[in-house]
């Protein structure tokens, strides 16, 4: 049990380090956001990243008093109803980051002073990942506002251009199980039990739709066509007057793009990033494409062997082994996304390439529960969402590196373009 402590410990520790670094340089009146359905302020999500970890560990499994009388009446987002964390008599920015020392300090001490056992185990890890969540959010949010980009104390750097990378790779049919399958590795409640899905074989592309191809689509008219689009992506585009992704304008005979607080030209082998599932859906059409369903998404990343999709699945597109920044785009590395050519060595069996990291990518599928789901101990995660939101897979730049695994599945509202979501294609049989 101790190495999955010694795991474990430093997963913490840098888990509630990185929520306090991406908005360690924000004023106190840069911490109260502008009042947006796809916002929160800053100040209420730390202090509830810390309040996770203290209800779900130290009080409902460890039987830990209060470290504050008002920490559920504040920061219980259940309980707190989102339009209403604005006007919270939320404490001041020094007693909130107490609150979040005292709340990690005491966390580790538990764990010290406890056997180590599969649910309170389960549970640090959960609230590890929900801290990620929420350091990629921040750094969605900081994006959205127009702020700068973050600064961390994370390995970082640049990838050199490396171009596109055209056409498909062939998947052949067969039986493949989706879902998670390993022993003794965390995962969420919705990825499993496991199941058995009959594929067809198909074609899925090497790499995601970039900034170039999407541009196309653009200027050929695609937000203008009604008959690329469904009957609900259309009455979206039409609510919100959209003729571009989000983050673009039109400088002259150029697109450029806002990140964080710059804007630039194009770049046109990045993948495209900040389109919601309706512009996937009609960029698709418009290129006779499709969505590939989260199955055949799945077992692109994951079989190890080419020919046979129920061979043993790898947890990561290029085997068992962690990520590096040679693998995959993660971990704010690069704070933006890279060409969709670079990192040949996270490639999948199947030569596909950025699976893991860069940007989320769409699928076709709604968001439900696998034959069988089981809700876990945090019963607001999965189940109140389902099929009423749309998978998305694989990860983007702003993601922690041990967060993302081939059978993580994120879900999202078609609308939401904010989060760093792209799209890859299939071909149409």
């Amino acid at each position: 049990m101790s190495s999955r402590l010694d795991e474990l410990k430093p997963a913490i520790r840098d888990a509630t380090s990185r929520v306090l670094e991406v908005i360690a340089d924000l004023s106190d009146d840069e911490l109260i956001v502008p009042e947006r359905q796809i916002l929160n302020p800053f100040n209420w999500e730390i202090g509830h990243v810390a309040w996770f970890f203290e209800k779900f560990i130290l009080r409902d499994f460890g039987n830990q008093p209060m470290l504050r009388d008002d920490a559920d009446a504040l920061w219980d987002s259940i309980a707190v109803f989102h339009d209403t964390r604005w006007e919270l008599p939320l404490p001041d920015r020094a007693a909130i980051l107490e609150y979040v020392n005292r709340v990690t300090d005491n966390t580790l001490r538990w764990l010290d002073e406890n056997e180590l056992a599969p649910e309170p185990w389960y549970r640090a890890w959960l609230s590890v990942h929900h801290a990620g969540m929420h350091a990629e959010a921040f750094t969605w949010m900081r994006q959205n506002v127009g702020y700068p980009a973050p600064k961390l104390n994370v390995q970082h750097g640049e990838y050199e251009s490396a171009g596109a990378l055209p056409g498909d790779a062939e998947v052949p049919g067969g039986d493949f199980v989706l879902g998670a399958t390993r022993d003794g590795e965390f995962a969420f409640d919705n990825e499993v039990p496991p199941q058995t899905v009959k594929l067809e074989p198909y074609r899925i592309a090497k790499a995601p739709v970039t900034q170039s191809e999407f541009a196309a689509f653009v200027d050929d008219g695609g937000y203008g066509n009604r008959e690329l689009w469904s009957d609900e992506g259309w009455k979206w585009r039409e609510s919100e007057s959209a003729e571009h992704p989000i983050y673009w304008r039109r400088e002259g005979d150029t697109w450029q793009r806002r990140v964080f607080d710059n804007w630039r030209d194009l770049e046109a082998h990045r993948p495209v990033i900040h389109v919601s599932w309706f512009e996937a859906e009609a960029y698709c059409n418009w290129a006779r494409r499709r969505l590939p369903s989260e199955a055949e998404w799945e077992a692109a990343a994951s079989a190890s062997d080419a020919k046979d999709l129920s061979a043993y699945k790898r947890r990561y597109p290029w085997g068992d082994d962690a990520s590096t920044p040679r693998r995959a785009n993660l971990n704010w590395y690069a704070m933006d996304t890279c060409d969709v050519a670079a990192l040949p060595e996270g490639d999948s069996v199947f030569g596909c390439r950025q699976m893991l990291g860069n940007v989320w990518e769409w699928t076709s599928d709604t968001f439900a529960g696998f034959p069988g789901f089981k809700r876990g101990f945090y019963k607001e995660y999965s189940e109140p969402w389902f099929h009423e939101r749309k998978v998305l897979k694989g990860g983007a730049m702003a993601c922690p590196a041990n967060m993302i695994w081939n059978t993580w599945r994120n879900f999202f509202q078609p609308w939401r373009r904010d989060v760093f979501a792209g799209f890859r294609t299939c071909a149409r049989t």
